[in-house]
């Protein structure tokens, strides 16, 4: 089946601060997009998300705990 969009697949390193400390995360747009997407829902800043998800989530890494958020939001609508 073909979409009628393209988005990059591969994952890209996005520098976050979380708590007043610099990480990154690797997320492909599809991904990042939806999270940001998700942040305004919520009136909060993209950061401010992700800090809230790391927080609640047990995932091996904080770009896996991103995907899995952002899977279960999408789920639910």
């Amino acid at each position: 089946m073909k979409m009628g969009f393209k988005m990059k697949k591969i994952a890209l390193k996005r520098t976050v601060t979380i708590d007043e400390k610099v990480t990154s995360v690797s997320m492909e747009d599809a991904f990042w997009l939806e999270l940001k997407k998700i942040a305004g829902e919520y009136g909060i800043t993209v950061s401010q998300l992700i800090a809230d998800v790391k927080s609640r989530y047990s995932a091996s890494n904080l770009s896996s705990a991103l995907r899995q958020f952002v899977l279960e939001s999408v789920r639910k609508r």
